[in-house]
């Protein structure tokens, strides 16, 4: 399975691809989409995952989704994890929302 690509990262490549040349409708929108819900610069959205990686509990795709997302409660983490077989206890919770702040 392919790594998951942050969406600070796509912002990034989208960007620099669009100053060489015009974009297909769909890379455009794909370009805005980015320009609109990507909350941090490349750099530190990297910085976030491989923090967020370092608890047991994550891996990297759903480090990628809570880098691009930045959780600010409870309910938005368990939301994340709601498809996954992991149910998290507060310690975690607090935790993962502690790293997230901190990069905030």
């Amino acid at each position: 399975m392919p790594e998951p690509v942050p969406l600070a990262e796509v912002k990034r490549l989208l960007t620099e691809e669009a100053a060489r040349r015009t974009l297909p409708r769909e890379a455009m929108l794909a370009q805005q989409h980015a320009e609109i819900f990507a909350r941090l610069e490349p750099e530190a959205n990297r910085k976030l995952i491989v923090e967020l990686k370092g608890l047991p509990f994550i891996d990297t795709p759903l480090a990628t989704k809570i880098a691009d997302t930045l959780p600010q409660y409870p309910e938005e983490v368990r939301l994340i994890f709601s498809k996954e077989r992991v149910v998290l206890d507060e310690a975690q919770i607090t935790s993962l929302l502690e790293i997230v702040a901190h990069h905030r």
